[in-house]
C-alpha cells in the first residue's frame, strides 16, 4: 500500500515479492521512462544487494527492509551533492533513533552504526549531466528482524538484537519514507552543503575522537576525525599537525 503520512515519497510503492537489486530495478525503470519524484522500490527478498563500489549488502528474506527511493534533486548544485548524502543520512538516522535505544551515529559517509556495530547502508547512484543533476537514487537497506549474520560483516546488528522485540515491516517502510521525505523538503529549502553539516558533524561516528584506522595498503595508523571538505571527503588530523583527506574506500574504521 501507498504511504499514507507524506506529500510524495512512498506515494508511488512498487513492492516486489523479490529482487536482485531494488537500485538496479529503479535504473530499469527511468530508463524506460521518468517515474514520478519519490516513486519507492521495495522488497523483503533482496537477493544481490549492492553496496558502495562493488560491495554487497546481504539480507535473509523477509527479516528486512531493502528499498530505494527516485529523486530529482534539480534544485541542488551540483557541486554540493555531498548535501543530498547528509540529508539521506540523517534521515535514516532519525529512523533508527526511533526505534532503538544506544547511541545512533553516522559512519562517513553514510553507514548506520548503533554503538560500534551497522544496522543501515545508503547507496545513493546520482546522474549528472554536465552542470545539471538528472536523477538520484537512493538505495537503503536496514537490518530489522535477522538475529544471525555473516562471518563476513562480524559488526552487524539489528533492531531485533538489539530490543529483544521482532518488528512489523510495512509500518517501518512507512515510517522511513516519512524520515526521509522531511530531510529532503528541508534540504529543498536550502540547497547548500552547510545545511546539515554542523548536525551530520554531530552524528559523525568518532568524530573528534582520536581512533585507529587503516589504509588500501593494510598500513594502520592513528588520527582524529576533525571535518570534511567541500566535496564530503574526509578531513583527518595526524600527529605533527598533519592534516589528510580520504575518499570512498581510501579508509577503513578500526
Amino acid at each position: 500500500m501507498p504511504t499514507e503520512n507524506t506529500l510524495f515519497v512512498g506515494k508511488v510503492l512498487v513492492q516486489l515479492p523479490e529482487v536482485d537489486s531494488t537500485n538496479r530495478y529503479a535504473q530499469m525503470l527511468l530508463a524506460k521512462n521518468r517515474p514520478i519524484e519519490g516513486t519507492v522500490i521495495s522488497t523483503f527478498h533482496q537477493t544481490q544487494g549492492q553496496g558502495q563500489i562493488g560491495s554487497t549488502w546481504e539480507s535473509e528474506p523477509h527479516q528486512n527492509l531493502a528499498l530505494s527511493i527516485i529523486l530529482y534533486p534539480v534544485f541542488l548544485p551540483p557541486h554540493a551533492a555531498f548535501a543530498l548524502n547528509m540529508a539521506l543520512s540523517l534521515a535514516v538516522r532519525d529512523f533508527v533513533a526511533a526505534h532503538v535505544p544506544g547511541p545512533v551515529r553516522i559512519k562517513w559517509p553514510n553507514d548506520i552504526y548503533i554503538g560500534d556495530r551497522k544496522t543501515c547502508g545508503l547507496l545513493i547512484q546520482n546522474t549528472i549531466a554536465g552542470n545539471r543533476w538528472q536523477t538520484s537514487v537512493a538505495g537503503i537497506g536496514v537490518n530489522v528482524n535477522q538475529c544471525a549474520f555473516s562471518p563476513h560483516v562480524p559488526n552487524a546488528t539489528s533492531f531485533a538484537l538489539e530490543t529483544g522485540q521482532s518488528f512489523e515491516l510495512p509500518p517501518l517502510l512507512t515510517a522511513l519514507c516519512h524520515t526521509v521525505e522531511q530531510r529532503y523538503l528541508s534540504l529543498k529549502n536550502s540547497p547548500t552543503m552547510h545545511t546539515f553539516l554542523p548536525e551530520y558533524l554531530q552524528q559523525l561516528y568518532r568524530f573528534g575522537e582520536v581512533a585507529l584506522f587503516r589504509r588500501p595498503n593494510g598500513q594502520v595508523f592513528q588520527g582524529t576525525i576533525t571535518g570534511l571538505n567541500l566535496d564530503g571527503k574526509l578531513l583527518m588530523a595526524r600527529p605533527k599537525g598533519i592534516l589528510e583527506v580520504f575518499g570512498i574506500k581510501e579508509i577503513t574504521f578500526l
